[in-house]
């Protein structure tokens, strides 16, 4: 193979593959849907009458067969070709988002409706996420995978920056009905891109024991590195109580003292500007310590919770919102990397899934819960519980000695072969 058909190649150099760069275009245009689709859902349940309750059983209905399916879907993702797996879950999202704007642009959607819907797109999602992971994992190579992914998340959450300032002004503008709508076309626009993807580099599966014997693999996978399920677990909490701020007490905070969806949106497009910051600091920061560095800087995430409490004034929020997406984009980066040099091509689908599963397992609870704790302890108290508990967990995993200790590798997994040039090659991971 000649340098210029390696440059073409879905293995070419790291970050210029066709692969890569489908993907990257479709992640933007998802996003731009999906951010403004956030806002629009909760705003949506509130007009036609809702309380803060039912958008949290809204919320919860989308993330509750997300967890039920997102293990099936890392078995199939690595079973079947991994761009007719994405493809699909983006038609079942589009479909869903589509009758979900149907209804609510002819008029007071019901609770269990948009609650159904809600929940066929947290199906796609499962199916969709653990594929989408391998299949960009699967597409860049080299010690210079770290960048790419950097470069990939910058356009990503650049993406997302986008879509939540302009959802929550066009749900100001215009009313919910219509950004889920434009969320539906993205979807289908995601989905014809994703179609173009290539999957003959991967190699042929090997026969296997079946759907069961494929999860269980990926549990041995799973379990057996204590840095990869410590930090699941410190998210599950984390996502959880961050979920419910975001989805329920946000809007709610919005509506009552910051002035309605448009500053929400605003706060969380500093949120996406911050991530996208953070991104661009890790296509040139290289930390040794990966996942060191990454936990560190997960602590912040407790800031925008709290300043929902006090609450802070619309400035305070958005500059606390962007620090926070800042920082944690360093671990997003670091995580993705370490998780590219340990985990093996043909398995990176499951223990993807185990991720997915383990990080938004108790979000459905969460934001089911909102709702009551609100009544019980007061929106502040709550919002002020959702801090310190991500304080808590991001501290304890720290004691964790392969958080602390697991170092970007120097060597390379593969051998110099024409698919992989030397200047390419995908590296091992630190602890072997």
């Amino acid at each position: 193979m000649t340098s210029a058909d390696a440059s073409d190649s879905p293995r070419g150099p790291a970050g210029t593959g066709r692969n890569y760069r489908l993907l990257t275009a479709a992640a933007v245009v998802t996003n731009l849907g999906s951010n403004g689709a956030l806002i629009a859902s909760a705003f949506a349940v509130l007009e036609a009458g809702g309380d803060g309750g039912d958008v949290g059983l809204v919320a919860a209905a989308r993330t509750l067969p997300l967890v039920v399916f997102l293990l099936i879907g890392g078995a199939v993702a690595d079973r079947l070709p991994r761009h007719r797996v994405m493809v699909t879950a983006n038609a079942l999202n589009c479909l869903s988002q589509a009758v979900f704007a149907a209804l609510v642009l002819a008029g007071h959607p019901r609770l269990w409706q948009m609650m159904l819907l809600s929940a066929l797109g947290g199906t796609g999602q499962a199916f969709f996420s653990p594929a989408a992971e391998g299949m960009l994992m699967s597409s860049v190579t080299g010690e210079q995978a770290g960048r790419a992914f950097a470069l990939f998340r910058m356009a990503m959450q650049g993406a997302g920056l986008g879509g939540a300032a302009l959802g929550g002004a066009m749900v100001a503008a215009v009313g919910p009905g219509w950004v889920l709508a434009a969320d539906a076309a993205a979807f289908a626009v995601a989905g014809s891109l994703r179609s173009f993807l290539d999957v003959s580099h991967i190699p042929p599966r090997e026969p296997g024991g079946g759907m069961i014997a494929d999860v269980r693999e990926g549990w041995r996978e799973f379990s057996g590195r204590p840095w990869l399920w410590g930090i699941v677990v410190q998210f599950s909490i984390a996502n959880a109580v961050l979920g419910a701020a975001d989805s329920v007490y946000g809007p709610l905070v919005a509506r009552d003292d910051l002035g309605g969806a448009g500053p929400w949106g605003l706060a969380l497009g500093f949120f996406g500007a911050g991530t996208v910051a953070g991104a661009l600091l890790m296509t040139r920061w290289k930390p040794r310590r990966l996942l060191l560095a990454g936990t560190l800087c997960v602590f912040p995430m407790a800031l925008p919770s709290a300043a929902l409490a006090i609450p802070a004034p619309v400035g305070v929020l958005c500059a606390v919102m962007f620090l926070s997406g800042s920082l944690v984009e360093v671990f997003g980066v670091s995580w993705m990397t370490a998780l590219h040099q340990e985990i093996p091509e043909e398995k990176l689908s499951r223990v993807s899934a185990y991720d997915w599963f383990g990080s938004i397992a108790l979000m459905p609870l969460a934001a089911a819960l909102a709702g009551p704790a609100e009544a019980a302890l007061g929106r502040s108290a709550a919002l002020w519980g959702c801090s310190a508990l991500i304080v808590v967990v991001t501290a304890a995993v720290l004691a964790v000695p392969d958080v602390r200790n697991l170092r970007r590798a120097d060597r390379p997994l593969l051998p110099e072969t024409p698919d992989t040039p030397a200047d390419t090659e995908r590296p091992v991971g630190g602890l072997g």
